[in-house]
């Protein structure tokens, strides 16, 4: 009997299902709507795309089918909204869902780092609880924690196959077509703050680091297009009080699409995980 009381402190009551709406159902976005059915806390309630077609698909591939809604719709009738839209649409997100109390996930971290000081002074005041994902970073832990003593220097370092870089900002500008590049290509180096503006579909790591760090101005990021790698690759090196970290992550690219790492989906997919259990791991 007292092994069953014990073991029921570690289960959740019926009462503390959360409906969680995501926005956006691409690549990400599936595999969390797929993956939520492995979370008995949590209960996928809707689904918002612009391409509402595509909602539709993703929400008729699923056992229990949620409901398709426009986005504001969605953050006013869910307990947690996920955003796996991109980064422009998280401003707007996070004004209405902390408007409401709305607890919020971000995948698009980029979008983070040009908020208006009137969503920040908004995020402060709210009881909305955001949460950011590692993503396709290994060490931010080891970051966050050397970020309470001094840190010195932040440095992101990201290798990937030039077709991962098609449609970026920065390389449109430039007039560089990544078809022609055929030897490893440092095509950016800079501040966290101008690599997220120009890769915004490739870089929300820059965007992470900064956030545990030392912030988007001093996270360094240099950006190397090479040919000859099958893998999207990061490795973070910083320095201070503690002593140096190095962590180099390896990453399969999504197969529909290049430009973000599997890895990515399921660091959101744990955090969902983590936000509703009793047993926490990691800083």
């Amino acid at each position: 009997m007292k092994d069953e009381q014990k073991n029921s402190a570690f289960r959740l009551s019926p009462s503390s299902l959360t409906r969680v709406g995501i926005i956006g159902c691409g690549s990400i976005g599936s595999l969390i709507a797929r993956g939520l059915s492995d979370v008995p806390a949590l209960t996928l309630a809707a689904l918002a795309d612009v391409d509402q077609a595509k909602a539709s698909k993703l929400a008729q591939s699923l056992t229990a089918i949620p409901q398709i809604l426009p986005s504001d719709q969605l953050i006013s009738q869910v307990d947690l909204v996920v955003e796996a839209a991109c980064p422009q649409v998280v401003p707007s997100i996070l004004e209405q869902a902390c408007r409401l109390n709305k607890d919020v996930l971000i995948i698009s971290i980029g979008g983070m780092l040009d908020l208006s000081p009137h969503i920040s002074t908004l995020m402060k005041e709210s009881r909305s609880r955001i949460y950011l994902p590692s993503g396709a970073l290994a060490g931010l832990d080891a970051v966050k924690a050397a970020a309470g003593d001094e840190i010195y220097s932040a440095t992101l370092t990201t290798r990937k196959p030039p077709k991962g870089f098609t449609g970026a900002p920065y390389l449109i500008q430039a007039g560089i077509d990544v078809n022609s590049i055929y030897t490893p290509t440092v095509i950016f180096e800079g501040t966290a703050s101008d690599a997220v503006k120009a890769f915004p579909q490739n870089i929300n790591v820059a965007a992470a680091l900064s956030l545990a760090g030392i912030g988007p101005q001093k996270t360094k990021v240099r950006i190397i297009a090479d040919p000859s790698v099958t893998t999207n690759c990061h490795e973070v090196e910083v320095t201070g009080n503690f002593g140096k970290m190095i962590a180099r992550t390896e990453n399969l690219p999504f197969p529909q699409n290049p430009k973000t790492s599997y890895l990515a989906a399921l660091s959101a997919l744990a955090t969902l995980k983590k936000i509703v259990s009793p047993l926490q791991i990691g800083t």
